[in-house]
């Protein structure tokens, strides 16, 4: 990493945190995710890849492990995020994929941290979840928990996944779904069903 690249990273962390400082949340359904921390059974995040600012905003400093691709916008988001106290478990082709699903199955299962994945990312198509959220989830056992945010007033970017930025002073309403495992054995058939299963989970929450 170049001189040039920390300053932006470090420029857009400060600016993220300031940010946050505005927006107004109110949790719905929290209660759950917080009795799971006070027994320490990690759970994993699901989310859209367009909802990641306010999430990220909310959740930063408790350690939450996120998996990031490597693609030019993953490397962005790697810098701000890791500045924002995440851990990251990176991978992007088939092989490096596969490589930070098991990597962030460990840290959930070393140190008993959370995980939060983009279900549609990097690329799309937006709001259809890949597999590798349930993949992660039989491997390690841990629940689920869908999460969607609902924003006030925010600006809509014209990009694949129509990424949404709250404005400042805007409400935040973060719903958490009831958290659920699936089978610790899982055919093709499974996994399409499951993907389809925490697509109909995220879409019913707002």
């Amino acid at each position: 990493m170049n001189l040039n690249h920390k300053i932006v990273y470090s420029g857009l962390t400060m600016l993220t945190r300031a940010w946050s400082l505005t927006l107004n949340y109110t949790r719905v359904n929290y209660e759950p995710v917080l009795n799971f921390r006070k027994r320490k059974i990690p759970v994993i995040f699901a989310i859209y890849h367009e909802e990641i600012f306010p999430l990220c905003c909310l959740h930063k400093d408790e350690g939450v492990t996120i998996v990031v691709s490597r693609s030019r916008d993953g490397e962005l988001i790697a810098g701000v995020l890791t500045r924002l106290g995440y851990n990251l478990a990176r991978g992007s082709s088939s092989r490096e994929g596969l490589r930070a699903l098991l990597n962030a199955a460990r840290q959930m299962k070393a140190n008993k941290t959370d995980v939060a994945f983009t279900v549609d990312g990097p690329r799309g198509p937006r709001r259809i979840s890949k597999p590798g959220i349930i993949y992660l989830a039989s491997r390690s056992g841990a629940f689920i928990v869908p999460v969607r945010v609902g924003m006030r007033t925010k600006h809509v970017f014209k990009s694949w996944d129509r990424f949404s930025l709250p404005w400042l002073w805007s409400e935040c309403r973060v719903v958490y779904g009831s958290p659920y495992k699936v089978p610790g054995k899982l055919s093709a058939e499974r996994i399409k069903a499951g993907m389809t299963g925490l697509d109909q989970k995220l879409e019913c929450l707002l």
